[in-house]
């Protein structure tokens, strides 16, 4: 009775302290998070791991002050003080994850991606996304490890596990050959550059910024948003599109097909207009070309430039939209027009063959004697009277 009254107070007092630490934990941070943001994203992301490590540690230090060491009396208390341990190595691979996660977030915070030239910003963050992934499946491998090692009996078998490592791994490369190549060229996309987040790229015919990259997949928020989920291993054996690879500046071209009777210069001035009233063209470039004027048509590109692939689209879409306005408008004879001749078949008179001369009825031009090996009697020397075919009877 005395042991278990002990206990309650030792758990009583470990609740107490773990309230108290954490009330000024908070305070603390709150006041540095008034002059400094990463006080109060530390807070936020480190909050309940800290107070669960802390209630853990006080309620394990409480137990073990609290009841004897005597097997005899208590020989649950072994097996309770590892549940401590297995629990305490859980809790403190949570602390350590986010610990990373918050020193990783910090340094992205110098990196925005809200902004027109984010090339530098959009690497930075993909590097670093897949270093966190790999910093907490590390954390978590040595986590289970060290339960793991807390059980008796794991030292002995390792051993074994040893020995046998070799024929392990060649069964578990064969078996996450698949996985493995994903993961390894997860890893060369966050390092060689060669797609970013946020990116604008065109796969299997499919526009889309590219939404998340993980170390087996990757994400692309496509136009409509929908998900085009993707192995890592695509984007490193199929070719594909990058519009932001080494900058969000992009050129789109507008094109037409119109009447002869069309005006280029007169297009050119509209254009300019147009151009001169819109807000996302960056004055980079602006070019009305006759491009062909083969058949019926005149086909006419305006090639015109935007900041980032959204605008682009958006300006050509303006373009041709007031293209296609002010043609209807001032110059309806640029419009497209399919001309047709309709002609009458003339009819020819019918010509009278004269009589055929006597070269006519010569077979393949030759005379009376070539006709007369096809026209002539059937030699039937050498043949037997009784190959001889009879007759036939008139009936």
């Amino acid at each position: 009775m005395d042991i278990l009254l002990r206990l309650l107070v030792a758990i009583g007092f470990a609740l107490l302290v773990t309230a108290v630490a954490a009330l000024v934990l908070h305070l603390v941070f709150r006041a540095l998070g008034r002059r400094e943001r990463w006080a109060l994203a530390l807070s936020r992301r480190t909050k309940h791991p800290t107070r669960s490590t802390l209630l853990l540690a006080l309620l394990w230090t409480a137990f073990t002050t609290s009841v004897p060491n005597d097997l005899d009396r208590f020989p649950w208390r072994d097996e309770v003080s590892h549940v401590f341990l297995i629990a305490m190595i859980g809790v403190g691979c949570w602390l350590a994850c986010e610990l990373a996660i918050f020193l990783e977030s910090l340094g992205l915070h110098r990196y925005r991606v809200d902004v027109p030239d984010n090339r530098v910003a959009r690497r930075v963050r993909t590097q670093v996304l897949i270093i966190r992934r790999l910093t907490v499946a590390v954390l978590v491998i040595i986590a289970v490890g060290a339960i793991l090692l807390t059980f008796p009996g794991v030292e002995a078998a390792g051993a074994s596990v040893l020995a046998s490592a070799g024929l392990l791994s060649v069964i578990a490369g064969l078996a996450a050959q698949s996985m493995l190549g994903n993961v390894f060229a997860g890893m060369q996309l966050a390092f060689s550059g060669s797609i970013r987040v946020d990116d604008v790229v065109v796969v299997e015919g499919q526009w889309g910024r590219i939404e998340e990259i993980t170390l087996t997949y990757v994400v692309v928020h496509l136009w409509d948003d929908r998900r085009f989920v993707l192995p890592s291993t695509y984007f490193t054996s199929t070719p594909f599109e990058n519009w932001t690879r080494t900058s969000s500046e992009l050129l789109g071209a507008v094109e037409f097909d119109l009447d002869w009777r069309v005006s280029p210069s007169d297009m050119r001035e509209e254009l300019d207009r147009i151009l001169a009233t819109s807000t996302i063209w960056d004055g980079r470039t602006k070019v009305l070309q006759v491009t062909d004027a083969v058949g019926g048509f005149v086909r006419v590109r305006i090639l015109v430039t935007a900041p980032d692939a959204g605008g682009l689209f958006d300006l050509r879409c303006y373009v041709r939209e007031e293209m296609v306005e002010w043609m209807q408008r001032h110059h309806p004879a640029a419009l497209p027009l399919q001309r047709v001749q309709l002609t009458e078949p003339t009819r020819t008179p019918p010509t009278r063959r004269g009589p055929r001369s006597e070269g006519d009825s010569q077979l393949f031009g030759e005379g009376d004697e070539r006709s007369a090996l096809f026209t002539g009697p059937i030699q039937t020397s050498g043949i037997h009277a009784d190959e001889v075919p009879p007759e036939p009877r008139p009936r």
